[in-house]
């Protein structure tokens, strides 16, 4: 039985942003994207999930990135990505 979420809100915002409520996030996200768990497991060992240019490894138990491209590319420094419902990207 797989109890790993399917579906997941990736939000790209500058690094100094404080806070995790994505409410408050909203102002100053650059970059969102809906993904869909894929059933593969990425190079980091987690959950893979594409979507929206988006390819992330997502820890589900603790919604932590653990590996991220957008458009085939690392983010630049100074952004970070957070996971978010998918109903708030």
């Amino acid at each position: 039985m797989n109890t790993q979420p399917q579906r997941f809100g990736i939000i790209v915002v500058p690094e100094h942003v404080e806070g995790h409520d994505p409410a408050t996030l909203a102002e100053d996200v650059i970059r969102s994207a809906v993904v869909d768990a894929t059933g593969e497991l990425g190079a980091s060992g987690f959950p893979r999930y594409v979507g929206d240019g988006v390819e992330v490894d997502i820890d589900p138990e603790t919604r932590a990135v653990e590996a991220l491209l957008v458009d085939g590319a690392e983010l630049s420094l100074g952004l970070v990505a957070r996971v978010v419902d998918a109903e708030e990207a």
